[in-house]
């Protein structure tokens, strides 16, 4: 059986009080209008949920807005939604320009950079807006759910929801417990991903979950084999696409996924386990020290300023 939906003590609260878990998710709120967060927009907003989006800047959910009406364009034109189905998604989305915008919000989904002292902060500024049995939850890929719930006030009512990019085409979500998680969260939380159409995996706290815990030292390794000389961009990528069966190269993937990303899961990964196998690629470094960090600033082991990609090794 799975350990993680054993039967577990029910967490007290800290007022000596059982909060009272919201029966029905009907509006979510989602903190980050980027690659990840914007992708959650997309698929929680065609279930039929209204969805509440947050950013630094106005323009940035103006961005995402625009991004998932081209996404969703091209699931009309593939014949896997209606327009009346993307005209009616397009509708639910609003612009929460501060957290008290998330004020009647049954679910809180943080979708920020993946750097824990910014998760932290926002946790922190954010549940005094909320309403008392309102779920967190973390798009978090590498940080500890339980440290990360632990700035909260509803450590019980935290979960860490791991959407995989891109969110719109991926089919899994992991789904990650803390140590205070109470049972009534994680159903909640699992019922609502599988109203998205999504699968869940379930994933102990540990640091980088299943997922990234076995993609990442690959990506890592796959940079190591670059800055040791064994091959180049282009035939490690071939090389795994065509001796693998890979999709994607690595070092293609990790464009895609961002080397910030990539750096800052290792870096998880090294100091959480105390492994020198984990030990992020000095090259690596070197790219996103240099604002290299893949697609999205059109450098990173590719080029992509042209018309088509090329290697920059």
């Amino acid at each position: 059986m799975d350990a993680v939906v054993k039967e577990r003590k029910k967490t007290k609260v800290s007022a000596g009080v059982e909060k009272k878990l919201p029966t029905r998710i009907k509006k979510v709120g989602i903190i980050g209008a980027g690659q990840m967060g914007n992708g959650i927009a997309h698929v929680v907003a065609l279930a039929g949920y209204d969805v509440a989006l947050n950013d630094l800047k106005k323009e940035a959910v103006e961005n995402a807005v625009k991004l998932i009406e081209k996404n969703m364009g091209r699931q009309v034109t593939k014949g896997m939604i209606s327009e009346d189905d993307q005209g009616d998604a397009l509708k639910r989305i609003s612009y929460a320009p501060d957290y008290k915008a998330f004020g009647d919000c049954d679910l809180v989904i943080e979708a920020a950079t993946e750097d824990e002292s910014v998760k932290r902060r926002i946790f922190m500024d954010l549940c005094p807006d909320l309403k008392k049995d309102a779920i967190l939850a973390t798009n978090t890929s590498s940080i500890s759910i339980t440290r990360l719930a632990s700035t909260t006030d509803r450590p019980e009512h935290f979960i860490g929801m791991h959407f995989m990019n891109p969110v719109p085409l991926m089919e899994l979500v992991e789904l990650i417990r803390g140590i205070a998680t109470e049972d009534e969260t994680f159903g909640v939380a699992r019922k609502f991903v599988q109203s998205l159409g999504k699968r869940t995996a379930v994933s102990e706290d540990f640091p980088a979950f299943i997922v990234n815990r076995i993609l990442l030292p690959m990506i890592n390794e796959a940079v190591y084999t670059l800055y040791e000389g064994v091959g180049t961009v282009e035939s490690i990528d071939k090389a795994m696409k065509l001796g693998a069966h890979h999709p994607m190269g690595p070092l293609e993937l990790a464009d895609f996924i961002g080397l910030d990303t990539c750096l800052s899961v290792m870096q998880v990964l090294y100091e959480g386990l105390a492994d020198s196998k984990y030990r992020p690629c000095p090259l690596l470094v070197k790219y996103v020290e240099a604002g290299w960090l893949g697609r999205k600033t059109k450098r990173g082991f590719y080029d992509y300023r042209g018309e088509v990609p090329v290697p920059t090794r």
